[in-house]
């Protein structure tokens, strides 16, 4: 289809590739990206590279010497680099949270889409929605497994820039988790393998066709996260996980703890801390020993109930791999029946400057600020016109909570921004 589609771009006279203007081979930027509203550290982890192990089943040899690869007994050689979505692949899928972008600027060869994109096993027989580009050398990279109407809107012939977008990672065709398999291909008839990692193992180049090679074990925090209920990491395939993320909690609530994990080799260790608004730990540092080698791993702890008894923005953080990683969570005082209808008070603007105004069909008679330590850094008390209008404008900017109470003692707890 390569060469199909290549000769008739060059019958059109529409062929941007030319041997006479054939430049280097590419330097590749990352192939996928967080969509804009992944607040995830990471996103990936690498399950397979390309199998240099020409012999099957189960001989395998990766560009580094190692076997972190694959082949069937039917004589396939894994060709690419399986790059997988994690944590939540499947929710991620649904959330078009995982982009796949254009990795070094070329011409689109070959775009398919329209086909199944929730595959769970290797006896799909449905093909993969597919994009292939052609690069200055004549070299062309094919974007496998792509969401099923994600594809860019480009066409056939178009030109794309390094960090375009091409589509979301799904699981179309032969695939059992979603990922993007990363195919460089090269020669006449595009059926010679360029594994794009340098290593003593490959001999299909001479150097990196990275910008950046990524380490070949490459551990890290992909997330540190926050839970209401036992979050659902691994349901029946292709069932979305079930998160049930949340960072708002009320001091006698059950929260989850959770920290997902790439690339942990067996008696790693991971450590762990909770920290109350005025940075003390609220259980001390503990840690955890990886148990197995794994691409992808995820800690769970809780539920915890009955300690947060500090109103405040708390800290869960994680240290794996050479990096820290924090995820803030706010905790707030409860709400009796009366309040929940206390609830209803507006409070505007929020963000805000300098005023923040208050509009409520109750009296609010109390006012008491606390910054994100758990200190309170002002209190206010008006039982005869009531507290409508707040100057904050001597405060410095950032986070802090506004507790409220009105003359038939309901209370309230609000987050506010100061910009």
């Amino acid at each position: 289809m390569i060469q199909a589609n290549i000769e008739e771009l060059r019958r059109e006279n529409k062929l941007s590739f030319s041997e006479n203007r054939r430049g280097n081979h590419p330097f590749f930027i990352w192939p996928i990206q967080k969509a804009n509203d992944v607040t995830f550290n990471e996103i990936y982890s690498i399950y397979n590279y390309v199998d240099h192990n020409t012999g099957f089943p189960n001989q395998l040899t990766d560009y580094n010497c190692g076997m972190r690869t694959y082949d069937t007994a039917a004589g396939y050689n894994h060709e690419g680099t399986d790059i997988v979505t994690w944590p939540f692949p499947w929710k991620m899928l649904d959330d078009d949270g995982v982009e796949i972008i254009a990795a070094a600027p070329g011409q689109i060869i070959i775009k398919d889409d329209g086909e199944f994109d929730r595959s769970c096993t290797f006896n799909n027989p449905d093909p993969w929605n597919l994009i292939v580009v052609q690069h200055s050398d004549g070299s062309v990279a094919a974007y496998g497994h792509i969401k099923n109407g994600s594809t860019t809107i480009k066409n056939v012939g178009d030109m794309v820039s390094a960090g375009e977008y091409l589509g979301i990672v799904g699981s179309s065709g032969i695939s059992t988790i979603p990922h993007l398999h990363f195919e460089v291909l090269t020669d006449a008839t595009f059926t010679t393998i360029i594994d794009p990692y340098f290593g003593a193992c490959n001999s299909t180049t001479a150097d990196s066709w990275w910008q950046a090679q990524k380490p070949y074990t490459d551990p890290g925090i992909n997330a540190v996260l926050t839970h209401s209920a036992a979050p659902v990491v691994f349901p029946p395939c292709p069932t979305s996980e079930t998160p049930n993320l949340s960072s708002d909690f009320e001091t006698d609530d059950e929260i989850y703890f959770t920290v997902f994990v790439r690339d942990q080799t067996i008696n790693d260790n991971v450590t762990f801390e909770i920290l109350k608004p005025d940075n003390t730990s609220l259980f001390g540092t503990w840690s955890a020993t990886a148990s197995a080698t794994s691409p992808s791993w995820y800690y769970l702890y809780g539920p915890y109930s009955g300690f947060f008894d500090m109103v405040g923005e708390w800290k869960w953080q994680a240290t794996f791999g050479g990096e820290t990683v924090t995820h803030t969570f706010n905790v707030e005082a409860p709400l009796n029946i009366e309040e929940e209808d206390f609830n209803q008070t507006s409070e505007y603007p929020n963000p805000f400057n300098n005023v923040i105004n208050i509009s409520s069909s109750t009296k609010i008679v109390k006012a008491n600020l606390v910054d994100i330590l758990g200190k309170s850094v002002l209190s206010i008390e008006e039982s005869l016109e009531g507290i409508t209008r707040i100057d904050l404008s001597g405060f410095s900017n950032g986070m802090y909570f506004l507790m409220l109470e009105s003359d038939a003692n309901e209370k309230k707890t609000i987050k506010l921004i100061k910009e």
